[in-house]
């Protein structure tokens, strides 16, 4: 499968390698074609990788991973350019975490509490299928559900019902993902993105990051 991955930090060439490793064919994509780090990252991942700028990804994939910095990420799709959105599935790791008073983060304003960094992505592309899912992880962890021990809960909320069971089936066959709750329609995701917070005192509390969530009734 084709895939588009927008951003090339820590959680998009992580996804990415996992995604090539897995045979799939991946293309990463960062502000300009010449970005350093999407170069470096190909060099060793051989014929299925490539890279990009945002548009030359997303034009690319049947799927699109939204791996931009959250604050970001609406600027990032914009220069995607909607027509290479329309009628793909998004998926939205992205949380909208503002770190210019350092440690630990806040959430930005206008982004939460009455609406999501996901809501406000479905709202600017109306003709891409978003879905909100891994957010509230390590990267390590959304591509190895085992990187933990035990059972554990992943997280997906979206519009459209189809897109949803696609990228359910992408979690559980391609990252090992098996505890899979849906949230319901887009606004599940102003839950989620309100994990992180949390999800950051935690990683302080354990000196790791190698924990994840599990609902118990």
């Amino acid at each position: 499968m084709k895939i588009g991955i927008l951003g090339t930090g820590m959680v998009g060439t992580t996804i990415g390698s996992k995604l090539v490793h897995l045979g799939h064919e991946v293309m990463i994509g960062s502000r300009t074609a010449d970005n350093a780090k999407a170069m470096e990252w190909i060099k060793d991942k051989g014929p299925h990788a490539q890279h990009g700028t945002f548009a030359d990804a997303a034009a690319y994939g049947i799927i699109i991973f939204n791996c931009t910095s959250g604050g970001a990420s609406l600027e990032a799709l914009k220069m995607t350019g909607a027509e290479n959105l329309a009628g793909k599935i998004l998926i939205d790791l992205a949380n909208p975490l503002d770190f210019s008073k350092g440690m630990p983060p806040s959430l930005i304003p206008s982004l939460s509490n009455t609406t999501s960094l996901g809501e406000e992505i479905q709202k600017a592309f109306p003709e891409a299928k978003v879905v909100k899912t891994l957010n509230t992880m390590s990267c390590n962890l959304m591509v190895n559900s085992t990187g933990v021990a035990g059972d554990h809960d992943i997280f997906v909320c979206g519009n459209d019902e189809g897109a949803k069971d696609h990228v359910k089936a992408l979690l559980e066959a391609d990252f090992g993902w098996k505890s899979i709750i849906d949230l319901g329609d887009i606004t599940g995701a102003r839950g989620t993105e309100m994990i992180l917070p949390l999800w950051v005192r935690l990683y302080g509390v354990n000196q790791s990051p190698n924990f994840n969530f599990k609902i118990v009734k």
